[in-house]
């Protein structure tokens, strides 16, 4: 007889079980919806879904579904799957830690030229302007209240992110450390 004991799952893996209980899918279809659900929060590779499925599939949380064109491979979620999943979410809780590339560069901008400066703060300001627009509209248009809640989420982070690009000194060079 089966245990009905959920196998621990990491937060990539959580997040393709999640996706999963809408129904099959495929590796590359997991990497659009992931990209397009969750990818201003919460970053899923491709390397990392397609190292995660065969390691899924071999827990018993998923099962191989219907091969595709291409040699693409659906999984489906399996009951084990969906206890596992939700023993994640219930086991969640407390303060996560930000874990940004641009944050970082951020902190060590001082470190670039002026030229180097305005084009990461230019470049990357443009790029969350447009997030902020597709954010809204996604909000604005957001009727189950958990999503509505993450797209609200999603507006707020990109109008903070937009308010940190615009604190940064661009156009002066940095003070010299102190020895």
């Amino acid at each position: 007889m089966p245990s009905a004991r959920a196998t621990a799952v990491n937060s990539t893996a959580a997040a393709l079980l999640g996706l999963l209980h809408e129904g099959p899918m495929t590796g590359g279809q997991l990497v659009a919806v992931a990209s397009e659900r969750f990818g201003s929060f919460f970053s899923v590779t491709r390397s990392q879904v397609y190292r995660e499925l065969p390691v899924l599939a071999d827990a018993g949380l998923l099962r191989l579904g219907k091969q595709g064109p291409r040699a693409s491979q659906q999984y489906a979620i399996t009951a084990a799957g969906k206890r596992s999943f939700k023993a994640w979410l219930a086991g969640g809780g407390g303060a996560d830690a930000v874990r940004s590339p641009l944050v970082l560069r951020l902190l060590h901008a001082g470190s670039l030229t002026e030229k180097q400066r305005a084009e990461l703060v230019g470049v990357s300001r443009n790029a969350y302007v447009a997030r902020l627009e597709a954010s809204r509209t996604t909000a604005r248009g957001e009727t189950d209240p958990y999503r509505k809640a993450v797209a609200d989420f999603t507006v707020a982070h990109t109008r903070a992110m937009l308010k940190l690009l615009d604190a940064i000194p661009i156009d002066t060079e940095p003070a010299a450390p102190e020895e």
